[in-house]
Formats: C-alpha cells, sequence, structure tokens
C-alpha cells in the first residue's frame, strides 16, 4: 500500500537538480538584467550618499490657520509627491510650528522633486477669459497654443474618454455669445496696437455685461487689464509672482507653458477647489489610440460644480471654452470642453507623453496643501556622518556575521557549508534585487535599511537550523540519512513558513504605519523574509537532497554533523527466528 507513496517521493528525490537550476537561472537572469540596466549598486539614502535638504515656510496669505492638523496634512501630501508610488527613501517632516524640511537622496532626480514640493499653492479650475503667448513667441504668426497633435489650441477635456478635439480656431471671435469673448478681444485691443475693428468695436460690450457670468470685467478691473497686457510670463522672475496673494474668488492672471513656449492668461475666479478631486490617475487609450490621458474623480460637491462651469465654458469659443488648472500661479494644463460634463468623471487628452500625464496627474492628485510654502533654504547633505555609521554598521554586521559562521562550523560541521552556500544565495539575490529596484521603484538603501538586511541574517539562518534539527531528529530514532531528509521537511517546512509568514507581517504593518527611513528597514526586511523562503525551498532542501547521496554524509562521518552515535541514535531493533521454531522476542543488536 506504501509503494506509490514510496514511487513519488524516489521521483522527488531524483530530481532536485531542477529545482537548482531554476534558482540558478534566476540569478544568472536578474544579474545579466542588472549589468544591462547599467545599474549595478543599489542607490544609497540621503544619510548615506548625501543629497539635498529644501526648508519650507507656511504662510497664511491663503486664510487657513498654520496648525497642527494643516502642517500634518501638507507633510502627508508632500510624502506622496516625492515619493510617489515607490521607495525613494525621500523624508518630509515637520521643524517648529511652521517650517517643513524635505530631505531628497543623491541619486533621485532631485530638480523634479523640488518642482514637486516647490509647488505649494492651492490648486483650482479656473475659467479662461483669455490667452496669448508672450515674449519672443509673440511676434511669431505661427506660435499658436497647441497642446495635441490636432488644431486645437489645448487638451481637450471630456466624459466619455473618446479624446475629441474642438473645431474651432484659436483667433477670437466678435459673434461669441460669452461675455468673456469682449473682455478678451478689449484686452487684446489694448496690448496689441494691430487689432481690428471689430474686436474694439466688441469691446465696448463689456462694460455693460452682467457680472454674474464670471468673464466680464468691469472698469473697477482696469488694473487687472493693465497687469494682464504688461505681463510677460519669458520671464521666470515675473513668473513667481503671478500666484501672489490671489483669492479663490479674484479674477487673476497666470502664466503657462505649452510646446516650450510661454503663454499668459485671464482667468476668472475658482470654479472648483482641487479637494474636490478625489483621484486622479495616468491611463493609456489602447481602444481608440487616443495616447495617453489623465483621468479625473470628483467627490460630490467637485461633480457637481464641475458640471455647472464645464456646462457654461462649452457655449463659448476658445479660449472661453477652456478652464485653467492652477497650481502655485501657474496654469499647468488647460483643456477645452465641448459640452458639459456630467457624473463626475472626466478624461484629459491631448498629445500627453507618459511622464506628462503622469505629473499632471501627480499635481491633480496631491496638489491641494492645505497652506501655501515660500522656500526657505536649499542645502547640499554630505553623507560624511551617514559613512561613518554604515562602516561601523557594516563592521558589526561581519563580526556577527563571523561568529554564526563560527558556531555552525563547530555545531553543524559538514552541514555548515549548506548553510553557508545558502547563506551566499540569499545575499546575492538581495544584492541583485536591491540594484534592480533602485531604478525601478526608487529604492534607496540607507542605514536603517542596512539594518534590516544584517536582521535577516539572522532569519535566514534560523530557517536552516530549524531544517537541520529535524533531520537530525529523525536521525537519533534510527532512520538513516536519505529518508531522514525527506521525513523531516515536512515538519522543518511548516515551521519556516509560519516564522517567515509572522516576519514578513511585521514587515508589512512597519511599512504601512510609518514612513521615511523606518520604511526603509521595513521594507528591507520584508524582501530578505521572502526571500529566505525562496532560497530555503529552491536551494537548502535540494542540495540536502544530493549530499544525503554522499558518502561523507550518508555515512554519518564524525565530520558531516550527522554522525549517529555523537547524536545518541538508538540502533534499529530486530526480531530473529530460531531455526525450525517459533519467533523469538526482540533481541538487542550490537551497533554497527
Amino acid at each position: 500500500m506504501a509503494a506509490p507513496k514510496k514511487g513519488r517521493s524516489a521521483s522527488a528525490q531524483s530530481k532536485p537538480g531542477r529545482s537548482l537550476a531554476l534558482i540558478l537561472i534566476a540569478i544568472v537572469g536578474l544579474t545579466a538584467g542588472m549589468f544591462a540596466s547599467g545599474h549595478t549598486t543599489p542607490r544609497l539614502g540621503i544619510d548615506l550618499a548625501g543629497g539635498t535638504s529644501i526648508t519650507l515656510e507656511a504662510k497664511s496669505d491663503q486664510g487657513s490657520a498654520i496648525n497642527k492638523a494643516n502642517m500634518d496634512t501638507a507633510v502627508e501630501i508632500m510624502n506622496r509627491r516625492v515619493n510617489g508610488l515607490g521607495v525613494s527613501e525621500a523624508e518630509v517632516q515637520t521643524q517648529g510650528s511652521r517650517n517643513i524640511i524635505v530631505n531628497i537622496p543623491k541619486g533621485t532626480n532631485s530638480e523634479k522633486a523640488r518642482e514637486q514640493v516647490g509647488t505649494t499653492a492651492k490648486l483650482y479650475f479656473r475659467p479662461v477669459l483669455a490667452q496669448e503667448a508672450t515674449g519672443s513667441a509673440a511676434a511669431s504668426p505661427s506660435a499658436s497654443p497647441s497642446g495635441s497633435s490636432s488644431a486645437s489650441p489645448s487638451p481637450s477635456a471630456s466624459a466619455s474618454g473618446t479624446g475629441e478635439k474642438a473645431t474651432s480656431s484659436s483667433s477670437p471671435s466678435a459673434s461669441a455669445t460669452s461675455q468673456g469673448r469682449a473682455v478678451t478681444d478689449a484686452l487684446k485691443a489694448d496690448s496689441t496696437p494691430s487689432a481690428s475693428a471689430s474686436a474694439k468695436a466688441s469691446s465696448s460690450a463689456s462694460p455693460s455685461a452682467s457680472a454674474s457670468s464670471g468673464a466680464a470685467v468691469t472698469a473697477d478691473d482696469a488694473a487687472l487689464q493693465a497687469k494682464y497686457a504688461a505681463l510677460d510670463c519669458s520671464k521666470e522672475s515675473v513668473r513667481a509672482k503671478t500666484g501672489e496673494k490671489v483669492k479663490p474668488e479674484d479674477t487673476t492672471v497666470a502664466c503657462g507653458e505649452i510646446d516650450k513656449v510661454w503663454y499668459k492668461y485671464l482667468l476668472g475666479p475658482a470654479a472648483v477647489d482641487g479637494t474636490e478631486v478625489d483621484k486622479a490617475q495616468a491611463v493609456y487609450d489602447t481602444q481608440t489610440a487616443a495616447g495617453w490621458q489623465v483621468t479625473m474623480d470628483f467627490n460630490k460637491s467637485g461633480a457637481k460644480k464641475f458640471a455647472t462651469i464645464t456646462g457654461q465654458l462649452a457655449q463659448n469659443t476658445q479660449p472661453q471654452n477652456e478652464f485653467g488648472i492652477v497650481l502655485d500661479g501657474n496654469v499647468v494644463s488647460s483643456p477645452y470642453v465641448s459640452s458639459s460634463i456630467t457624473g463626475g468623471q472626466a478624461q484629459i487628452s491631448g498629445s500627453f507623453t507618459q511622464e506628462e500625464a503622469q505629473d499632471l496627474a501627480n499635481m491633480l492628485s496631491y496638489g491641494a496643501l492645505p497652506l501655501s510654502f515660500q522656500e526657505q533654504s536649499v542645502t547640499t547633505v554630505t553623507a560624511a556622518l551617514g559613512g561613518d555609521q554604515l562602516h561601523a554598521g557594516l563592521l558589526a554586521g561581519a563580526i556577527g556575521l563571523l561568529l554564526v559562521v563560527i558556531y555552525l562550523v563547530a555545531y553543524y560541521r559538514g552541514l555548515a557549508l549548506i548553510a553557508l552556500a545558502s547563506l551566499l544565495v540569499s545575499a546575492a539575490l538581495t544584492y541583485v534585487l536591491m540594484a534592480l529596484l533602485g531604478p525601478a521603484i526608487g529604492f534607496a538603501l540607507n542605514l536603517p535599511a542596512v539594518c534590516g538586511a544584517i536582521v535577516a541574517i539572522g532569519i535566514t539562518a534560523d530557517s536552516f537550523i530549524v531544517y537541520f534539527e529535524r533531520v537530525r531528529d529523525e536521525i537519533r530514532e534510527g532512520r538513516t540519512l536519505r529518508p531522514a531528509v525527506e521525513r523531516a521537511w515536512p515538519r522543518a517546512r511548516r515551521t519556516i513558513l509560519v516564522s517567515d509568514f509572522v516576519s514578513f507581517l511585521a514587515a508589512a504593518v512597519l511599512f504601512i504605519v510609518t514612513v521615511g527611513k523606518v520604511q526603509g528597514f521595513a521594507f528591507t526586511l520584508g524582501l530578505t523574509t521572502v526571500l529566505d523562503v525562496v532560497v530555503v525551498f529552491f536551494f537548502t532542501k535540494p542540495l540536502m537532497t544530493l549530499i544525503a547521496r554522499r558518502k561523507f554524509f550518508a555515512s554519518g562521518h564524525k565530520w558531516s554533523g550527522l554522525d549517529p552515535k555523537s547524536l545518541g541514535a538508538q540502533p534499529p531493533l530486530r526480531r530473529t527466528r530460531r531455526p525450525g521454531g517459533p519467533a523469538a522476542g526482540p533481541v538487542e543488536t550490537k551497533e554497527a
């Protein structure tokens, strides 16, 4: 009855080379990928490699109180901005009651991260009243605010996600029914001496326009008209001041860059607040081949407001059918609409690259800070102190590893070779994966992460010890090595899986509830715990099966670590039969 089971065991024992070949192929493949990517060393965190430290000071010019709740919310949003989806190990923390410190490790795109953090104003959706190129681009007849591959001047926003483009041109139309058209023509007439007479004629209608439309500019706005006429967004010093002390209910001016050309905008009062965007993400449209798009989901109040403003804008011609997405006084996108967008969902389509779509989605998702911030200082952080700590930590780890090796050799003798080989395989996999995860998800190795890797040595060694002791227990019961290896594995496997599951669960919880450097420790601990399971199943166990066939170990040599005599094994009980008589009772035989 036991024959089928023995047959399966024999088959399993006869092919341990498959598992060893599989893990060898994995190591070779990952190593080849590491060299092919050009990232042969793990990225280091700011405490080991240095980096950039940015100090931001909170300002109360937007009507929000500077308190702990708002500061904590700002820290959380900034942390998600700079860390994105990966583990880039950037640190965002408060200092005092008004300052936030952002540490960006070397190797990260610090300039881009600085832009993400420095863009700290609230996010608003404002209707576009006027728009034109500035600087040298204004004199070029070919300059047009084209945000897509079609003739439309901006990316389009739609509810269906079809990427429908408007057919109207970017030239002003005197027949526009919107009050904003009169304003646009008036401003162009003021700022452009060669403006047409029809544009000037239409501007005369603006003083009598109803302010309820949100598009008219009255005589009291002469200063704003003059500011718009004089605005030159090609100058960085001018762009830096456009969003200062602007309230949501104000009509304002702003700057925006499209296809490397700077445009100036006249914008109406904020119609939707950025806090009313539940989620935004970059997606690739595979159905209509429209390319990269940005999808937005609004909350209940935001959906209602967005439907209202898009319904009003859809009745106008460009640029009055556009809404400007304004962040820190800059228009990051100005999509146009052709119909009212209801249902709380919208898509922005255009000639986006993947990076542009992801940047816009990131701003929409994390752009609504409760406070505005001003950049106080940007300093370069050296890694001198972290380097000394790293050397001390590595020295402590090396001493600990040496003590573990001495213990394994002294106690397990020949079996120590299997443990050391398994540790080397685990170390190789850990190193290669850390090197690959740097460019893949932004993982950076900091001091706590190094500690997590050192702790993992003990976890990995513990798994080997559990298996070795199970095998030795089987030998103590009188079994030979080959069946002992197979009988010990199921019980050892359960113990190893339970132990590693507890370690991984602790690492996962720690990663979720913490930020910054502690996340690096948790991530490394979780990664090495998973690798421990892989190594034990695909390397240690098959290697034990192979060495059980070698005479040195199978015969129980005293230096093999599996000597039955030194383990106190009980000799097997045998029955003898007297010649011609009944079976005799048990007779204890001498030990071979």
